[in-house]
């Protein structure tokens, strides 16, 4: 599978910017698997998602990731262009996979989570053919957490995206809603 990171700072337009390559590469009748990883929580989170679902094709199958899951997802795609929106999330739910709370984890918990996560995704997309759009964010580029679980966490986000962009063919990095390819 041909992966390409799509990364960045916070309302950089990363979701936008994977969307278009997604349809782009997808091509006329664009049939495109969207694999959506975030939870409404809230009234404010669910507002962010119903802003992203109504700006995605009725043509393409959108597939709730559900919780605490990390292996087998590309398998459950139908076609052939997968967009994984957004690796962060998926992280997320792999470290809390237990149900654990902060003060439960240690920070080779979190590591070790993060890591088997990520080689999860990278292990699956090397059997299946097609295109895998990662979504991800650049959490180590603003200020530095008050709490340890918020420092482990941006470490091994680092660290997770140090390991997909290694394996992706393509690599863009998103500055205001610019692209910038950093790599193929």
């Amino acid at each position: 599978m041909n992966i390409v990171l799509i990364t960045g700072g916070a309302r950089s337009g990363k979701s936008r910017h994977a969307e278009g390559l997604a349809t782009e590469f997808a091509g006329e009748g664009g049939r495109v698997t969207y694999l959506a990883t975030a939870v409404p929580g809230d009234a404010e989170m669910e507002r962010r998602i119903a802003h992203h679902r109504a700006r995605r094709p009725a043509a393409w199958e959108t597939l709730e990731v559900p919780p605490h899951t990390d292996e087998g997802l590309l398998g459950r795609a139908s076609h052939s262009i997968i967009l994984l929106d957004c690796l962060t999330l998926l992280l997320t739910r792999a470290i809390f996979r237990t149900g654990a709370g902060a003060e439960e984890l240690t920070e080779n918990q979190v590591e070790l989570r993060a890591r088997e996560a990520v080689d999860a995704l990278l292990d699956e997309s090397r059997r299946l053919p097609g295109t895998l759009l990662v979504v991800t964010n650049e959490v180590g580029m603003g200020i530095v957490p008050e709490h340890p679980l918020g420092r482990w966490f941006r470490d091994a986000q680092g660290r997770a995206n140090q390991r997909v962009a290694a394996a992706a063919a393509q690599v863009v990095f998103m500055v205001s809603g610019i692209p910038w390819i950093v790599k193929g």
